[in-house]
């Protein structure tokens, strides 16, 4: 074996020669049963670690399910926001996440010093923030929301009670057209997966495909957004591939959903919505970040752990726990 290395700010994961007669999988079960740890995931996580999880899911059902737990150690295969939200609700237990370096360019793009001086530019102003920001971010936030959750938490503002909404400026602007909030405040923040999409190589795969019904995430840019036949969250687009009639579906989101989708309706063909470029940008490279023998060696080794200052948990809580209050029947 090489020498171990935890925490090293330049690795940002566990590094250990793994002895390859090793089943991963086999030894993730064994350790998560003796250590008494609950493994969450994301629809974005590659394919192998989704049917790992004792849970897949999106922000809001991560959330509520990170929020119930009675384990003892949360492994949250996601990025950096996803687990730090897990911390938050439970303070007492071991958060972990497989490599420190999974963060979020959505959250990256709304520094909390910025956003607080945004935020008092704007006085009066309640502040609802996705949930794809950082704990500090969430510390200036009266009320966080998902994609799944945010019209129907909105629509209980009052309409009199001007808003300012971080940090997804595509989300914000659905929203603000969905709910006819339009003089909402929107922070300049965006997804780099979701801004990907090319709208003409979208155009071409509906003439290819003609009847096939496209699915997209609010998160995409509005020229993406006027051709889509469904818009919701991941959760919702995948309720929407088993509801609907359709064989044939135009995914506009993280192309990981995809897995789920295709085990829910076999029979059914799913087509990943294109980039402007040839490359995999439809792929977060952040959530991609996370690897089975991460997953192995985090687990076994019970870091990289998440840790905050208490304050700052404290203050990103109660937006939290608004969300969870304000979110009852939203599924």
């Amino acid at each position: 074996m090489t020498t171990l290395e935890l925490l090293d700010p330049s690795i940002g994961f566990v590094q250990e020669e793994i002895d390859s007669s090793i089943d991963l999988h086999a030894e993730i079960d064994r350790l998560r049963r003796e250590k008494n740890a609950v493994l969450l995931a994301h629809y974005y996580q590659e394919p192998e670690i989704q049917d790992l999880a004792d849970y897949i899911g999106d922000s809001l059902g991560l959330a509520r399910q990170a929020a119930e737990t009675e384990a003892d150690i949360i492994v949250f295969a996601g990025v950096h926001f996803m687990a730090e939200t897990a911390k938050i609700v439970n303070p007492t237990k071991k958060v972990l996440l497989p490599d420190l370096n999974a963060g979020c360019s959505l959250a990256d793009s709304c520094p909390a010093d910025e956003f607080a001086r945004f935020v008092d530019a704007h006085p009066g102003h309640t502040v609802i923030s996705y949930i794809n920001c950082t704990a500090a971010t969430k510390a200036l936030t009266d009320i966080i929301v998902t994609s799944s959750n945010a019209k129907h938490i909105i629509g209980q503002i009052p309409a009199d009670q001007p808003i300012i909404f971080a940090p997804d400026r595509n989300l914000g602007r659905y929203l603000a057209k969905e709910s006819g909030r339009e003089d909402m405040v929107i922070w300049d923040g965006v997804c780099i997966v979701h801004e990907t999409f090319s709208e003409k190589k979208l155009i071409g795969l509906k003439a290819r495909h003609p009847g096939a019904p496209v699915l997209a995430h609010p998160e995409c840019e509005e020229a993406i957004l006027r051709h889509a036949d469904f818009i919701g969250s991941t959760t919702a687009i995948r309720r929407q591939a088993s509801e609907n009639s359709a064989t044939t579906f135009i995914v506009a989101t993280e192309e990981g959903i995809l897995h789920q989708m295709q085990k829910d309706n076999p029979d059914k063909t799913f087509i990943a919505a294109p980039p402007e470029s040839g490359c995999a940008c439809n792929q977060c490279p952040h959530m991609r970040l996370n690897t089975v023998e991460k997953l192995y060696l985090c687990l076994k080794h019970e870091a990289p752990e998440i840790t905050m200052p208490e304050e700052t948990r404290l203050r990103a809580l109660k937006p939290i726990e608004r969300m969870l209050e304000m979110s009852v029947g939203v599924s």
